[in-house]
Formats: structure tokens, C-alpha cells, sequence
């Protein structure tokens, strides 16, 4: 019997402790209050797109240009006029024909494929075989004024030269390192093995280029003034002389097949096929243009003269003929053998 009341005193005991312990718990769930918190979304934040560099659009920022920049816009665009024959003073004539730099720097420098001035600045100094010497950007212009421009050097230092230097530089602007090499010289084509054909050049430049450059050659006169060119001539007297580049059929062809017809083609959409191009570069240059006086004491090295260029001397036995129209490749294949040479033009 007393192990009776024992028991029950336990189990007494036992219930009491549970009833406390469910009666603390139903406490502690009526007082609670569960944290509200604040859910925020995850939103994917707007990636704003790296913007795709541009060459400038001059005409659109003539207004807004700085002032020496400007002055060296309206020297490449309008050469005859403010540094050709059609300069006030006769001290400005620097330029012998009424061409403008932008007749074949298209679209005023900024054109990729057609020798454009867009990151030009940081090609030099560079060397030059024509004078076989490390050459600054102010020796290059100056290559152009007395060739393509068949006129006289400007003075290095002169304000027109340094207008010009800066209008190229402000160009440059932004250029990624990206895209450098796409605004360097003129792509390369792929050079036929055989002569110019002149029947095939004439044919493609009456088809394709006769509207712009006339019929002789002799390009298209600016309405306003009555001087200057629309439309540059391709020969005769008031072109470029006969030591340019561009009298030189393989940089003549390589221009024309990324610029060429003008409007419809570029560098990586041409209209013209290689041979296409050879030929018309070979049917324009077969015409006569003013002389380069001197011209024999270009490329002191003759072994880094273009194999194109038309005239003497040349270290090597080939024709003149031969380095006028081609096949160009066999003259090529000799300067590598004979002198480990590798040329490409």
C-alpha cells in the first residue's frame, strides 16, 4: 500500500512539471511576434552599352570646332584657296594645282581606306625609303605638297602647318587602340600576275568612273567658285605629278578598290575586283601629267624603291615598261632572292 502512495506522489510529481512546462510554452506562443522583414527584389541593373567609337562628322562640328582646328579644316578642304593658285597673297601659294588635300583624303580625312588621317599622328616619325631617313608628320605633308599637290613645301613651322597637324590630331580623338590599324593605309590587293590590260581599264573607266572624272580625265569644276574641283581631274596639268604615290599602279589600285566608285564602295565592301582595279590604275596613269623635277634622286637606297614606280633608276635590270604596267611579281621575286627583300608594292 505505501508503495501505492510513493507511486502516486511521482506521478504527481511528473504531471505537475509537464503542466507547468505546456503552460510556459502556450505563454511564450501567445507573446510571440514573428520579424516582418522588408523583401527587396533583385532587380538586374541597366548595363548601359559601351558606345561604339565614330569618326568625327566634321561638317556637323564646324560651329563647335576650336579655332586652329578649324583653320586646318578649311586648308585640307579648300587647299586651292587658301594655299594654291587661288590665294590672295603670292606668298600663300604653296599648292601648284587647284586639287584640295579632301579630294583624296575623302570624307575630309576621316574615311578608312583612303590614306586617312585618323590616328596618323602616332605613325610618326617613322622612316621613309623615299628619303631613306626617319621622317616626322610635317616631312610627310610636305611629300604631298610637292607631289600630289605639284606645289612647294610648307615651312615646319609655319601656321598653316601646324593648323593642318592639329586638324589631324583633333580627329584622332577617342580612336580606341581597336580600331587603329583600320584607318592605316590603303588595304592590300591581291596582285595579278600579268600586265595592265589598258583595253580593260579604259572599259571599267567608262563605265565606272567617266560621270565623275569626265571623259579625259579632267574631273569636275566646283560650281561656286569655278576654280577648284568637285570631282578631281586624274591627269593632265592641273593633277598630280608623276612622282605622287598615286602614280604608282599598285597604290593606285589599291585606293580605287576600297574607295572607288565614290559613294559605293569602301574598304570592306568594295564594288571593283582586283584585276578590275589594276587595269583602270594602269589606263589612268598610261596619260601624262606634269613632271616631278628631281624625281631621279628619289629613294637613295634603290633597292627600297616601290617596284611600281615608273620611273629610274632601279637596282635591277627589269624595263621601264615592266615597272610601269607589271607583271609586277617576277620584279618581286628578284628582290627577294637577290637582296632578301620582301615588297609588297
Amino acid at each position: 500500500m505505501e508503495e501505492l502512495r510513493t507511486l502516486a506522489k511521482q506521478l504527481f510529481k511528473l504531471f505537475s512539471v509537464v503542466f507547468v512546462l505546456v503552460g510556459l510554452v502556450f505563454i511564450l506562443l501567445l507573446r510571440y511576434e514573428p520579424k516582418h522583414e522588408t523583401f527587396v527584389p533583385i532587380v538586374n541593373e541597366e548595363i548601359t552599352p559601351i558606345p561604339i567609337w565614330k569618326p568625327k562628322d566634321v561638317l556637323s562640328e564646324i560651329v563647335n570646332m576650336p579655332g586652329e582646328v578649324k583653320k586646318g579644316y578649311f586648308l585640307i578642304a579648300e587647299t586651292s584657296k587658301f594655299m594654291g593658285p587661288q590665294a590672295e597673297n603670292p606668298e600663300n601659294r604653296y599648292s601648284g594645282n587647284n586639287l584640295a588635300c579632301a579630294n583624296c583624303h575623302l570624307q575630309k580625312g576621316t574615311q578608312a581606306g583612303s590614306g586617312s588621317w585618323v590616328g596618323v599622328l602616332e605613325r610618326f616619325p617613322q622612316f621613309g625609303g623615299r628619303g631613306n631617313k626617319v621622317g616626322t608628320i610635317e616631312d610627310r605633308i610636305n611629300g604631298c605638297m610637292e607631289r600630289s599637290m605639284n606645289g612647294k613645301m610648307l615651312p615646319t613651322y609655319s601656321d598653316k602647318m601646324q593648323a593642318i597637324v592639329t586638324y589631324m590630331d583633333w580627329l584622332s580623338e577617342g580612336l580606341p587602340e581597336n580600331r587603329k590599324a583600320e584607318f592605316k593605309g590603303y588595304p592590300k590587293i591581291k596582285i595579278p600576275d600579268v600586265a595592265v590590260n589598258l583595253e580593260k581599264g579604259e572599259k571599267v573607266y567608262k563605265k565606272e568612273c567617266v560621270i565623275c572624272h569626265g571623259e579625259n580625265g579632267e574631273g569636275v569644276i566646283n560650281a561656286v567658285d569655278g576654280k577648284s574641283y568637285t570631282y578631281p581631274p586624274l591627269w593632265g596639268a592641273d593633277s598630280f605629278n608623276d612622282g605622287a604615290g598615286m602614280h604608282r599602279v599598285i597604290t593606285a589600285a589599291e585606293f580605287i578598290k576600297s574607295n572607288m566608285p565614290y559613294l559605293q564602295a569602301t574598304w570592306d565592301n568594295p564594288k571593283l575586283t582586283d584585276e578590275e582595279a589594276y587595269n583602270v590604275a594602269g589606263y589612268i596613269n598610261s596619260f601624262s601629267r606634269p613632271h616631278k623635277l628631281n624625281s631621279e634622286n628619289d629613294y637613295p637606297d634603290k633597292k627600297l624603291k616601290p617596284v611600281s614606280t615608273p620611273y629610274g633608276p632601279w637596282s635591277d635590270d627589269f624595263s621601264p615598261e615592266q615597272h610601269k604596267y607589271g607583271p609586277f611579281p617576277p620584279i618581286m621575286e628578284y628582290y627577294k632572292k637577290e637582296y632578301g627583300i620582301t615588297k609588297t608594292k
